[in-house]
């Protein structure tokens, strides 16, 4: 799909204004055999990628707020570590239906970047073994391939082992 200008989103917009080099990736969106969307794996491979290179982002709230946790597509939160990693004695995943009220995006199109509010946020440690990571531009279809210390200088994020 070729890029056009008025494909640009406001993640896009973000790295611009903050100048980060990224390069925008679009792929089709399909639904998985049961009707919902593979956003993760599928990502990766409508891409030519391989799948621990897409990352996913997931929102969590403890006992003193939202945080943010950014993994690999193929792979699974492990919510005592992301907890112990955020500071806090538990967390547990943001349920589907509030994601947009508190993030401003919708399920499948969830990026670290831009937010309504900047959460704590925690990248796998395993995107450091990369050059470049692909993470969401804040819309279904679309992806900004960066560099991974430039996603975690901008939002001031830790990287961790956080995943089972």
């Amino acid at each position: 799909m070729a890029k056009k200008k008025d494909d640009k989103t406001n993640v896009m917009r973000i790295l611009d204004q903050k100048k980060i080099p990224y390069t925008p990736h679009f792929y089709e969106e399909e639904a998985g055999p049961d009707g919902t969307r593979d956003y993760g794996v599928h990502v990766a491979e409508s891409l030519g990628e391989e799948p621990d290179r897409a990352f996913k982002t997931l929102v969590a709230k403890g006992s003193r707020g939202y945080y943010v946790f950014d993994i690999p597509a193929p792979d699974s939160l492990d919510l005592k570590k992301a907890a112990k990693a955020v500071g806090e004695k538990a967390v547990t995943l943001l349920p589907v239906k509030d994601i947009a009220a508190v993030t401003g995006y919708i399920r499948g199109g969830c990026s670290p970047v831009g937010m309504k509010k900047l959460f704590p946020t925690v990248l796998h440690i395993s995107a450091l073994d990369f050059e470049t990571i692909y993470i969401s531009a804040g819309k279904i279809g679309a992806q900004v391939e960066l560099a991974p210390a430039d996603l975690l200088n901008l939002l001031n994020a830790s990287a961790r082992d956080i995943t089972v």
